[in-house]
């Protein structure tokens, strides 16, 4: 995990934060005091790791810990008075997020620490995977409109077409992607 984005009112709190988070090598730490400032943020750059020092003194922040953790990659762990914990944890758990109880024990914030970079972790593996799933088949997407334009003017067979993309690609030393956006170039609509 290397960024980390501390939204807490408290300077005293973030700066303990921050301190804990150096010790666990996440060294990108950025710091700011309310929920709107936090929102801009959000919109110019994206943090591994989002800790919510509850209440903001603009909002709660529990809709700000939804909204980051409806964020494809980030993690982000809340921090609430012990009286309302089962009530928001509840509610932010269902969407990914931590849940931890103030006043906070290091011990206790070790543990949502390790959990939260074991989980950004998985979550990093699974987009990465996602992202490479989705170009395979634009990939075979474009190949096969490729194809069908080789079939529907040249007469050829699906397995005709198929091989002359694949030939042409080893030949030209490119992907069979390249060839069949050549091919959609040249005689595609």
């Amino acid at each position: 995990m290397d960024s980390a984005l501390i939204i807490s009112y408290s300077k005293k709190t973030a700066d303990s934060l921050t301190e804990m988070l150096a010790q666990a090598s996440v060294y990108n730490i950025t710091t700011v005091s309310n929920g709107g400032e936090a929102r801009r943020m959000l919109i110019e750059r994206d943090f591994d790791l989002y800790i919510v020092n509850a209440p903001l003194p603009d909002e709660f922040g529990e809709s700000l810990a939804l909204n980051i953790a409806a964020k494809e990659i980030s993690v982000v762990i809340l921090l609430v008075k012990a009286e309302l914990y089962d009530e928001i944890s509840e509610r932010v758990e269902d969407y990914g997020g931590i849940t931890i109880a103030k006043p906070i024990n290091k011990p206790l914030f070790w543990n949502a620490l390790k959990l939260a970079i074991a989980t950004h972790k998985r979550i990093k593996t699974f987009h990465n995977e996602n992202t490479k799933l989705i170009q395979k088949i634009e990939d075979i997407r474009i190949i096969d409109k490729a194809k069908c334009i080789l079939i529907s003017l040249f007469s050829l067979t699906e397995a005709e077409a198929h091989r002359y993309i694949e030939k042409k690609a080893m030949d030209m030393r490119m992907t069979r992607r390249k060839v069949a956006e050549e091919i959609l170039k040249t005689y595609g609509n």
